[in-house]
């Protein structure tokens, strides 16, 4: 199969992804990783070691976790054109036992954020993170923030096929009435751009990354996901609930919720000197 059926290929697979009803996220970020490989596949067709020796290439550039991730995207794409024989494996990691310093994010960061947001005037962006941070919700999942769903204190969230209920608790649910309320908002949608579309994933990103040095937060720390990974560690912390933990945050296997709630370095090195075990 050379470039131009390959290419022709890759639109059809695009269409088969969205019938699948698979995120707009994930669809774009496929398109990327497929596409990249067919530009830099040799005009000959493919083999098996083609596939192999772009793998090793992507070692050198990538963190191993994104060369995990661009091989699914490829494995996927040759099993629909019927090529399983050119799947390869992943990269086999060990989970990490705690997390890296430089980029944990603490609670204590989170409030400098948000009362920098306030400072600065930008009630909206303030909310965001709250929200973000106060429920667990994915940034994708923000656009289910809807007046109707603070009125009754639950938002529904219909993605990938799938249908959770997230709770909004008192504090947050009284604030966000109050936010609504100062800005007219009756219906749909609570955080919107100027066109009224619910503000996506770059949007938010975008925001929180300029508001990184004012508050004095290390920009490898501030992203949406990150505030869905603090509230996991509160939430661990205050119930030690793995399985409800799980349910919150919409897993469906709970090693998926392990990585949330590993320790910080700092934390794993106090609990291991206090085994006692060096004299």
């Amino acid at each position: 199969m050379n470039k131009k059926t390959m290419r022709l290929k890759l639109k059809e697979y695009m269409q088969f992804l969205k019938e699948m009803e698979r995120s707009e996220q994930t669809r774009k970020q496929y398109q990327r990783d497929i596409g990249k490989f067919i530009e830099e596949m040799k005009q000959s067709a493919v083999t098996k070691e083609d596939v192999i020796d772009y793998k090793k290439d992507m070692q050198q550039k990538y963190q191993p976790s994104s060369v995990n991730t661009k091989i699914a995207a490829l494995n996927g794409f040759f099993e629909y054109i019927g090529r399983k024989d050119l799947r390869i494996r992943q990269i086999s990691i060990q989970k990490r036992a705690y997390c890296p310093k430089e980029r944990e994010l603490s609670k204590r960061e989170y409030q400098m954020l948000v009362n920098t947001a306030r400072k600065q005037g930008n009630e909206k962006l303030a909310m965001i993170i709250q929200t973000i941070c106060g429920t667990g919700i994915r940034v994708s999942e923000l656009q289910y923030i809807t007046a109707e769903a603070v009125a009754c204190g639950e938002a529904v969230v219909r993605l990938k096929g799938k249908t959770r209920i997230i709770l909004i608790a008192g504090k947050l649910k009284k604030r966000l009435k109050t936010y609504m309320g100062q800005r007219r908002i009756c219906t749909g949608p609570i955080f919107v751009t100027r066109n009224q579309r619910p503000l996506d994933r770059f949007n938010i990103w975008k925001m929180m990354k300029a508001l990184c040095a004012k508050a004095g937060v290390v920009e490898k720390k501030v992203f949406p996901h990150n505030l869905r990974h603090l509230f996991a560690k509160c939430f661990y912390e205050t119930d030690k609930d793995i399985a409800k933990l799980a349910d919150i945050l919409g897993h469906t296997n709970i090693n998926t919720t392990r990585i949330y709630i590993i320790t910080s370095s700092g934390e794993h090195s106090r609990k291991i000197d206090k085994l006692g075990l060096i004299i």
